[in-house]
């Protein structure tokens, strides 16, 4: 028989089983006997096998297995979820790290517009005030130059006075003299 047989197969692979697993595999035997042992319908390959014995001898087995299994089932998908919640947290972690660089970056890039920014403002303050600075020095020096016209006129407007008083003071020299006794040209003179 082909159950035994496989079962046979199964020990000497894994040495002998638990009885849990040993009731398993003798209803899995029996199951594969009864497949095994089916009558053949005519001109198929099919056979024809009861199904409500298949599905008892199934099910009874499905109902002794042993209760690790069932553990390491449950313990498999724990497992599987522990690691998808791990993986959910890992992509939330890099999404973060990400979203923080970008802002970062940004920052950095808003900085160094706003150094730029302000370099281009100090730079036109800068220039700004030199031309401020030559406007104020251009005039200056046109109303400087406008005063130095006005004082050489004026210096030769004094001169030419002096001139014309000293002239007309020998003239008079004999007739003017100052309270003191002298002359008044001397006395003009002194009092420049």
């Amino acid at each position: 028989m082909k159950g035994d047989e496989a079962m046979g197969n199964v020990e000497q692979e894994y040495g002998p089983l638990p009885t849990a697993a040993a009731d398993v595999e003798t209803l899995l035997g029996r199951v594969a006997d009864l497949i095994g042992n089916a009558r053949p319908m005519p001109l198929s390959a099919s056979v024809m096998v009861n199904r409500d014995e298949v599905l008892e001898l199934v099910e009874e087995a499905v109902a002794r297995l042993p209760e690790e299994l069932r553990a390491a089932r449950w313990l498999l998908r724990e497992r599987q979820e522990f690691l998808d919640k791990v993986q959910r947290e890992g992509d939330e972690i890099l999404e973060a790290a990400r979203v923080r660089a970008e802002r970062m970056v940004q920052r950095t890039e808003v900085v160094r517009a706003a150094q730029q920014e302000a370099r281009h403002t100090l730079d036109d303050a800068e220039a700004e005030a030199r031309r401020l600075r030559h406007e104020a020095e251009d005039f200056c020096d046109q109303k400087l130059a406008q005063f130095e016209i006005i004082l050489d006129r004026t210096i030769k407007t004094v001169q030419a006075g002096r001139s014309r008083l000293q002239a007309s003071i020998p003239e008079h020299e004999s007739d003017a003299t100052g309270e003191d006794g002298q002359p008044e040209s001397e006395f003009y003179d002194q009092d420049l």
